[in-house]
C-alpha cells in the first residue's frame, strides 16, 4: 500500500523508464501537449550509456525478421524530423547522415557478405560494391588486405549520450507557470525513484506507485524499463513480457591527433565471421564494439570480458591497423533487453473486454533501440491520441501470453552475421 502520508504526483503521462525509448515516449508525449513524469533513479545508464548509435536498418536486416524490417525503415526515415524537433540539430545529438561501409577481411568474409547483400538487395535494400582502392581512397587507414566493400549510404548514425542529454534538457526547459510543470517532481518531470508496480482501478492503469511509497497519478501509464518491465507489479494477469538479459562489451577510444579522422564514416566489419565495427565521434574518439553474450559475468556488476575487450581490439586492428596507436578511455557492459523474437513488445495490452485502458508497453527492443525511438515514440504517441496502425500488430506486447511454450529465441546462427549493441 501507498504510504497515505505522501502528496501523489499527476501527470498526463507517466513513463516508467529513462533509456532512450523511455526519453523518446517523454518527448513525443510532451509535444502532443501532454504533461509527463519520467520515472527513473538514473536516466540514460543503462543500455543507452553502452549503445553505439547505428541508425542502420539496412545493416541489421537478419534473416526471418521481415516485420520487423518494416519497423527500422520506418524509424529510420523518421530520423531528421525527431532530430529537428529537439531544436539542436545534428550537432547537438551527434546525428550523422555519413554512410555506413561494410568491408571482409578475407574471402570467407566476402562471401558472407555478399550473401548478405543479396538478401537485402532482394527486401529492397541498397547496398553497392565498391572497389577496394575506391574504399580506400575515401578510407585511407583501411588496410590495405581487405577483401571487400559495400557502401551502404542509407545506414547513419548518432551519439545516443548526447541524443539523451538533449531530450533531458528539453524536457526541463519549461517554468512552473507552464501546464507541461508538474508538481512534486525534480525539474517538473522527473521522478528519480524506481517503480514499484502500476496502481488499478478495476480494469484500468491509472499510474505508478514508486519504491518510495509516493504515487503517481497518470491518464496513461508507459512500462518502458526495459529489463524492468517484466518485474513491475500490477500488470494484466496472463500477460508475459519475456524479456532476458544479453551482453555486449564497447570500447571507447581517443584517436591522436596525427591519425584524425580515423574514419569518416561507420565501418561495418566481418573478420574470419565475427563482427565488428568502428563508428567515429565528432570529439575525435571513436566507439568499438561489441561482442554479445548471455552469460552470468555481468549479471550483477556490468562486468566487461576479457575475452571480449581482446577479440574486439584485435578484430579493429585487422581492419584499421592504426586502431592500435588509439588511447583506450573506457569499457563498458550493459545488458540490452532480448525477446524470443528479437523484436519489441510494444502497444497496448488486451483485455476480456478489449484494450486494457491507460497502459502501453514499450521494452525488448534488444540491439534496436536506438534506431527503433522514434517509430516507438510515434507509435505510443498516437496510442495516446487514441490511434493505432495495423502495421505494427505483429509487436503487441501480449503476443506471447497464454503460449504453452515460448518461440524459441532466434541463434546468431540464424541470423545474417551481425551482433552488436546498437
Amino acid at each position: 500500500m501507498a504510504d497515505p502520508r505522501h502528496t501523489p504526483i499527476q501527470a498526463d503521462v507517466a513513463v516508467i523508464g529513462g533509456g532512450i525509448i523511455g526519453l523518446g515516449i517523454a518527448h513525443e508525449a510532451r509535444r502532443l501537449g501532454r504533461s509527463v513524469v519520467l520515472i527513473d533513479p538514473a536516466p540514460a545508464s543503462g543500455a543507452t550509456f553502452a549503445a553505439a548509435g547505428m541508425l542502420a536498418p539496412v545493416s541489421e536486416l537478419h534473416y526471418q525478421e521481415e516485420d520487423l524490417l518494416e519497423l527500422m525503415i520506418e524509424s529510420s526515415r523518421l530520423w531528421p524530423s525527431f532530430v529537428d524537433r529537439l531544436h539542436l540539430g545534428g550537432a547537438g545529438s551527434g546525428y550523422r547522415t555519413t554512410p555506413t561501409l561494410a568491408v571482409g577481411a578475407d574471402a570467407a568474409d566476402r562471401r558472407a557478405l555478399a550473401d548478405l547483400r543479396n538478401v537485402q538487395l532482394a527486401a529492397g535494400l541498397g547496398v553497392e560494391p565498391l572497389a577496394l582502392r575506391d574504399a580506400r581512397n575515401r578510407e585511407p587507414l583501411l588496410s590495405p588486405q581487405i577483401s571487400c566493400a559495400f557502401d551502404i549510404p542509407a545506414d547513419h548514425q548518432v551519439d545516443p549520450r548526447k541524443l539523451a542529454a538533449c531530450i533531458l534538457a528539453g524536457l526541463a526547459n519549461h517554468s512552473p507557470d507552464d501546464a507541461s510543470w508538474v508538481p512534486g517532481a525534480d525539474d517538473g518531470f522527473a521522478v528519480l525513484s524506481p517503480a514499484r508496480g502500476v496502481l488499478r482501478d478495476g480494469g484500468r492503469v491509472t499510474g505508478v506507485e514508486l519504491e518510495s511509497g509516493v504515487v503517481v497519478l497518470a491518464a496513461e501509464t508507459v512500462v518502458a524499463n526495459g529489463l524492468g518491465a517484466s518485474h513491475v507489479s500490477g500488470l494484466p494477469e496472463g500477460l508475459t513480457l519475456p524479456v532476458r538479459p544479453v551482453y555486449g562489451d564497447i570500447l571507447r577510444l581517443r584517436v591522436p591527433e596525427k591519425l584524425r579522422p580515423l574514419v569518416t564514416s561507420t565501418v561495418r566489419g566481418m573478420v574470419r565471421g565475427v563482427p565488428v565495427y568502428i563508428v567515429p565521434r565528432d570529439d575525435g574518439t571513436v566507439v568499438i564494439g561489441a561482442t554479445q553474450r548471455e552469460d552470468r559475468l555481468s549479471a550483477t556488476s556490468n562486468a566487461v570480458s576479457a575475452g571480449g575487450v581482446y577479440q574486439l581490439l584485435r578484430d579493429a586492428q585487422t581492419l584499421v591497423p592504426a586502431v592500435a596507436e588509439l588511447e583506450l578511455l573506457e569499457a563498458t557492459a550493459r545488458a540490452r533487453p532480448g525477446t524470443p523474437d528479437n523484436a519489441p513488445l510494444l502497444g497496448r495490452v488486451s483485455g476480456p473486454h478489449g484494450d486494457v485502458d491507460g497502459l502501453v508497453i514499450a521494452t525488448g527492443f534488444f540491439r534496436h533501440g536506438v534506431l527503433l525511438t522514434p517509430v516507438a515514440a510515434r507509435i505510443v504517441g498516437e496510442l495516446i491520441n487514441g490511434s493505432k496502425d495495423p502495421r505494427w500488430a505483429p509487436f503487441l506486447p501480449d503476443r506471447f501470453a497464454g503460449n504453452a511454450s515460448v518461440p524459441q529465441v532466434l541463434t546468431p546462427a540464424a541470423h545474417a552475421p551481425t551482433k552488436e549493441t546498437a
